[in-house]
């Protein structure tokens, strides 16, 4: 039974204002059903996604609007550069395309 929750998709999506906000925090978190709506709903606002099994599982036990603490920084550091390097891809082959 353990096994079989293990395998349940996970998400969780952080939101990040640098004026208003001291870190990263959660704005969406679920499994199953809700984890693929998540999934589902950043693809088609066009927001990166990026997966990270064991980030994923840590970042799970935070609450919605909960800031990530800073022995988490560095990794999802990482991770908005590289929503920052996509989105700046994806204006370049915006360009080209006109």
């Amino acid at each position: 039974m353990e096994e079989k929750k293990r395998k349940l998709k996970q998400a969780i999506a952080l939101g990040y204002d640098p004026s208003e906000d001291g870190a990263p925090k959660v704005i969406a978190s679920g499994t199953g059903l809700l984890a693929e709506k998540i999934i589902e709903k950043a693809k088609e606002v066009d927001v990166p996604v990026h997966r990270d099994d064991k980030l994923a599982d840590t970042l799970s036990k935070l609450e919605i609007g909960d800031m990530i603490p800073p022995e988490l920084y560095e990794v999802v550091a990482e991770i908005l550069v590289f929503v920052d390097q996509m989105d700046k891809i994806k204006a370049k082959m915006g360009d080209r395309k006109s």
